[in-house]
Order: C-alpha cells, then structure tokens, then sequence
C-alpha cells in the first residue's frame, strides 16, 4: 500500500459486485487520497459481468478479482467499510484494528428481468454507492 494515501477495504459476502464496484470508483475518483482494495468472506471466484459494465458506463475499466478476506489479514486498514449485511456480519474480529463502517446497498447480483431491467438495477446500487462511499471517505478524511 502507497504511504501517502490512506488505504480502505471494502467487504461484501461474494465481492463480486457491490464491492468491487465501491474499489473501481474509489481507486477511479479519489485515488490520489485514497487506496482501496475489495474482499469476500466468501467469494464468488468472479466479478459480476453487469458490474464490469456499470462500470464501463461511467468511464472506469475495472479488472477487478474476487478476493478473500484472510488475502488482507496483515494489512492494516484505516477503514474497513462493510456494503452488504451478511459480511457486515462475518467481518473477521482482526479486522477492527481501524475504523470499521457499514454501509449496506441492496444485491444488484439478485435482479431479474430483461437485459436493460437488470442493468437499470446494477446502475442504481452503482450511483448510490460512489455518492454515499465518496462522502464517507471525504468525511474521513476531513473528520
């Protein structure tokens, strides 16, 4: 992790879509401040096509892997941020050393219906996750 930069991990059960989305944005927008990386506590081993491209949608490439958690048990983060309520649950205990925060958005990996019905879902979870996630992470900074 860079030293200039404060570092944040965002955690979700199958980190293959709300959190990987949360990292993109982060790493896209305020990277100069902040670094982020994604985990699951049980990961789906992909990140979510839809998720790939809400992304894309908004000018980000993310590569993005479906990480565990126990990847991150040496680092020490200044916030660990919780975006599902089932990892909010799971969270590891070492994971407490910093600042832990829960934020939870609805499963965009769970909509149904057509091509552009799912899609308007993944953008929704998209834009309310880089509105509230950048305001936390402004706020923490500040405060």
């Amino acid at each position: 992790m860079n030293d200039n930069r404060r570092n944040v991990l965002f955690l979700c059960t199958g980190n293959s879509c709300r959190s990987q989305m949360a990292e993109a944005i982060v790493n896209a927008r305020i990277g100069d401040q902040w670094e982020a990386s994604s985990a699951g506590t049980k990961p789906a081993g992909y990140v979510h096509p839809y998720a790939v491209r809400a992304l894309a949608e908004i000018g980000i490439e993310h590569a993005g892997e479906s990480r565990h958690v126990d990847e991150f048990r040496d680092i020490n983060f200044d916030l660990v941020v919780t975006v599902c309520d089932s990892a909010a649950e799971e969270c590891p205990v070492w994971l407490g050393q910093g600042r832990r925060v829960h934020l939870g958005f609805p499963d965009p990996a769970k909509a149904t219906g057509t091509d552009e019905e799912i899609m308007g879902v993944f953008r929704r979870v998209r834009d309310d996750i880089a509105r509230q996630i950048i305001g936390l992470l402004n706020n923490h900074t500040t405060g």
